[in-house]
């Protein structure tokens, strides 16, 4: 039994509501369950040098936690003066995973900076920000299309995330902090809406695993994936 009561296939509850921002180009306020993270495109008329005239765009990302987002405060990383490793590892994660979905000739000389912070967090808070992140950035292409700053649609896909593990000695879907804190294999899975995949980020905490349970855990991933695709459409009402 998970501690959540949901079967081994069950995402927890999916909230998305688009445009909380004001002054963002796109912006969402993504729900997993208990995880909540703020999601905010921003548009910016320039490239990184090493794309000066190139006519190639460019999406990053930054990720951040707020300091009770967990059950105690974490200082905050400007005030240590640094980021720490795991803050940068998640989002280059998250940028490489946006990037994917990008024709970047279509979207010229233009770069969007997803700005990713963490609310509250319950377990899979990288999965969450590479959903909600694909919803802002769509929303902002919508803002440089309808201004004719673009022609052709830079975005060839959707793009989401889920996470997967050995829980109980079971794949489950989707694992909460309960469950992440817990699990003999943890898994990330980043997957397009046609269910290519992306990026996968799998390691034994402890125990080994097989290939049957990493295959069953991809086949998690995708249903999972499928149903964030779902709910990134019906937040977008497309």
């Amino acid at each position: 039994m998970r501690p959540s009561g949901r079967k081994l296939e069950d995402l927890r509850a999916i909230a998305i509501e688009i445009n909380p921002m004001k002054h963002a180009e796109g912006s969402c306020l993504i729900k997993m369950g208990e995880t909540h993270v703020l999601c905010s495109a921003s548009i910016e008329e320039k490239t990184p040098p090493f794309l000066k005239n190139t006519g190639l765009g460019w999406v990053t990302a930054e990720y951040g936690m707020l300091p009770r987002a967990t059950n105690s405060r974490t200082k905050r990383e400007a005030a240590a003066g640094k980021q720490s490793g795991r803050t940068q590892e998640i989002q280059r994660l998250i940028g490489r995973s946006l990037r994917a979905c990008v024709d970047r000739a279509a979207l010229g000389e233009w770069q969007i900076v997803i700005d990713c912070d963490v609310l509250q967090a319950d377990g899979g808070t990288r999965c969450a920000s590479i959903t909600g992140g694909w919803v802002a950035l769509r929303l902002a292409v919508d803002r440089l299309l309808k201004s004719g700053a673009i022609t052709s649609d830079p975005l060839m896909d959707h793009v989401s995330a889920v996470s997967c593990g050995i829980y109980a000695g079971q794949p489950v879907l989707d694992l909460d902090y309960a469950e992440d804190s817990n699990a003999g294999t943890d898994g990330n899975f980043v997957l397009t809406g046609r269910g290519r995949l992306v990026e996968v980020q799998m390691s034994a905490e402890g125990v080994s695993f097989s290939e049957s349970d990493m295959l069953s855990m991809l086949e998690l991933a995708k249903a999972g994936c499928a149903q964030l695709v779902a709910a990134q459409k019906a937040a977008l009402g497309r």
